[in-house]
């Protein structure tokens, strides 16, 4: 499922600089490939795995540059360390439940070992990051096998990726709304030459929906007693005694680069949060990763950089409300539901000019 609105429209919303790239998603960069593999077992396992290839990264590139900003460490990163230290990424990108961490980063590892010219391979750092999707799935059934690790890299395409409750995304909850993958892209120019930066994002995080100059809690636009509300028959999706808190924002580019520079992209993907209404609470894992696919080359000045950091930071931010957007209304364990943010929700607002900031009626 994706957005199906006018995506300028939500630029337009978020009073956006930057232009849309060809299909406003992280594959407008070259060489990006997503994939998904949801794994429900109704009607308690609610979960799934996304995978992020780079077609430039095989046995001729055995490295991109890469860089991680930890807003919050409340998360289970693995292979973060080494990116922080030596400035660069060895293997796809895996997203999956937090439970699911482990196993997926041996799936990824194994799947790497087994592609051609990695036979003498004695060392490899897997990236995989999560969130958790507990509230609406049984993350305890750690449901998510090899197989479907496998499934998720082997079915990546340089498609516009699906977006909302689907793969990684499918048992995510974000600000008492459904929450899930989202994805978006902004194109700009750096030194006289065409730049992309691609935004993929995880979201299960708890806040006020903020959009542009508008405010979207969720207890007004769904209406109070509905089972994301902390005051009905159900516990909110976001309420704090809920694990379901973290956000993995994905941002990559094919501007040449370095690691300093992408650690410096990689926290727009940390503030973006901030600007659609992120808590930032103590139980949340947020972090930004940065990726370039460019050729190596040497990297540009700093000074010429301003360009691409507002193309990050608004990538971002698009991909993080497109997550909401797209994603359905799902059931999950214990007869709770995640409610989706109505995809008409901007027009709404516009149309009905209300007297309370965010105040739609159902």
């Amino acid at each position: 499922m994706n957005f199906a609105g006018d995506r300028s429209d939500l630029a337009s919303a978020l009073r956006h600089r930057t232009a849309l790239g060809p299909t406003d998603g992280v594959t407008d960069v070259p060489g990006v490939r997503v994939g998904h593999q949801d794994v429900r077992t109704s009607p308690d396992v609610v979960s799934g795995v996304t995978a992020v290839r780079f077609d430039q990264l095989g046995a001729d590139r055995r490295t991109l540059p890469a860089a991680i900003a930890v807003g919050n460490g409340h998360g289970k990163l693995i292979g973060a360390t080494q990116v922080a230290e030596l400035g660069c990424l060895e293997t796809p990108i895996v997203l999956t439940a937090t439970l699911s961490t482990f196993l997926a980063a041996d799936a990824l590892t194994g799947w790497v070992l087994r592609q051609p010219g990695y036979e003498d391979t004695v060392t490899l750092n897997p990236l995989v990051a999560e969130c958790n999707d507990s509230w609406l799935s049984d993350i305890r059934a750690r449901a998510v096998t090899t197989a479907h690790v496998e499934q998720a890299l082997e079915s990546a395409t340089a498609e516009r990726p699906a977006e909302g409750a689907i793969g990684a995304g499918s048992g995510m909850v974000c600000m008492g709304y459904k929450g899930g993958i989202g994805t978006a892209s902004r194109t700009t120019e750096m030194a006289g030459s065409p730049a992309t930066v691609g935004a993929l994002v995880l979201t299960n995080f708890s806040g006020s929906l903020r959009v542009g100059t508008q405010d979207f809690k969720a207890a007004q636009v769904l209406g109070p007693g509905g089972p994301n509300d902390a005051h009905g028959d159900r516990p909110a999706s976001n309420a704090p005694h809920t694990q379901g808190n973290s956000c993995i924002v994905l941002l990559v580019t094919d501007a040449p680069i370095d690691a300093r520079q992408l650690a410096r992209i990689a926290r727009r993907g940390v503030f973006a949060l901030g600007r659609v209404g992120a808590s930032y609470s103590h139980g949340s894992g947020d972090y930004g990763i940065a990726v370039s696919t460019a050729e190596p080359a040497p990297a540009l000045a700093d000074h010429l950089l301003d360009p691409l950091l507002t193309a990050a930071l608004e990538a971002a931010e698009a991909a993080l409300v497109s997550s909401l957007l797209a994603a359905e209304t799902t059931p999950g364990k214990a007869g709770r539901t995640a409610h989706g943010l109505p995809r008409d929700v901007l027009s709404r607002a516009d149309a009905e000019q209300p007297t309370s900031p965010g105040h739609i009626r159902p």
